[in-house]
């Protein structure tokens, strides 16, 4: 089932939770998966995890998280594998079986036996894999902007479009991808973002705490490392077996969210993904949103998060 929501009747979409949400949005650390994983949290209840993309940072949830909070959950958003200085990837992957695996080893390690899952762009990835490898740590999961299934592998192959967004993949590939991303602080970075959600424009102090996330010493290869092993097969019967499972059907009730004007992944590339979906699923077409729905219509989002919860 696919959805088509309206826009905001004002044109425009409030914050989510205000301007005190990052006042009531706490941070520690957590031991999880071999790393001392730093994590952002909010409110107390039923465990709902919130995962980032790239380039994007936990810090990017904290308005959500205020949001969701206050519907009476604990909001958790844990910094991905790489993210940070000792962050790196202790078996050295940053394949999707690898981050769903982080998930799973979140929640035991935040005491909790089940969870709701948020993921957006390769954080969808993760919460995608770690439903897939252990349906009963999983209660219901929502995940944005990022298809599930073989339709995104045959469009990178097949649709010279979906080739034509996605060229920076194709990019990191290089030994040129650290230098380029850097450059004029990290001016990469900004064009993706214009390019990916047209019209929207991330605040200053959001920009600059990005930038310094990307730019803490040895986290930048380590985070091209996910792109570096999206396209390598991998080098054992175990990892692959691995692999399909994680990449396998989903059996949790699932939302799905992707912004209509969204220029990394087009909305098509996610037409018939219904079919991995065993236990509910439903799509919803934001309009005026792009790639970050999340920080673009955060309010919208935010709605639909919760009702599919209390659901």
């Amino acid at each position: 089932m696919t959805r088509v929501t309206q826009r905001p009747s004002s044109g425009e979409d409030s914050p989510a939770g205000g301007s005190r949400a990052s006042d009531r949005v706490r941070h520690r650390t957590v031991q999880a998966g071999g790393l001392e994983v730093p994590i952002l949290e909010a409110g107390s209840g039923p465990l709902v995890v919130f995962l980032h993309g790239f380039p994007d940072h936990a810090a990017s949830w904290a308005g959500i998280l205020d949001r969701v909070a206050r519907e009476g959950y604990w909001a958790v958003a844990p910094a991905q594998r790489g993210y940070w200085p000792g962050g790196a990837a202790p078996d050295g992957s940053y394949r999707i079986a690898s981050t769903g695996q982080d998930v799973l080893a979140l929640i035991e390690a935040l005491g909790r036996e089940r969870a709701d899952l948020v993921g957006h762009d390769f954080g969808a990835a993760a919460a995608y894999a770690a439903a897939s490898l252990d349906p009963r740590r999983v209660r219901k999961l929502v995940t944005i902007a990022a298809p599930h299934g073989r339709q995104l592998m045959n469009a990178w192959v097949t649709d010279g479009d979906q080739q034509r967004r996605s060229w920076y993949m194709f990019f990191f590939q290089s030994a040129l991808a650290e230098a380029a991303v850097e450059r004029d602080d990290f001016a990469f970075v900004d064009r993706l973002w214009r390019e990916w959600s047209p019209g929207y424009e991330q605040p200053d102090a959001e920009r600059a705490a990005l930038k310094e996330t990307l730019g803490a010493p040895g986290v930048l290869t380590e985070i091209l490392g996910y792109y570096r092993q999206l396209f390598t097969p991998p080098a054992d019967e175990a990892t692959r077996a691995l692999e399909a499972r994680a990449f396998g059907a989903i059996t949790v009730p699932s939302l799905y969210l992707h912004g209509a004007d969204d220029n990394c992944f087009s909305v098509k590339v996610s037409d018939g993904m219904d079919d991995l979906f065993t236990n509910g699923f439903e799509r919803v077409v934001i309009p005026g949103a792009g790639h970050f729905p999340h920080l673009e219509q955060p309010q919208t989002v935010a709605d639909h998060i919760v009702g599919f919860l209390n659901s």
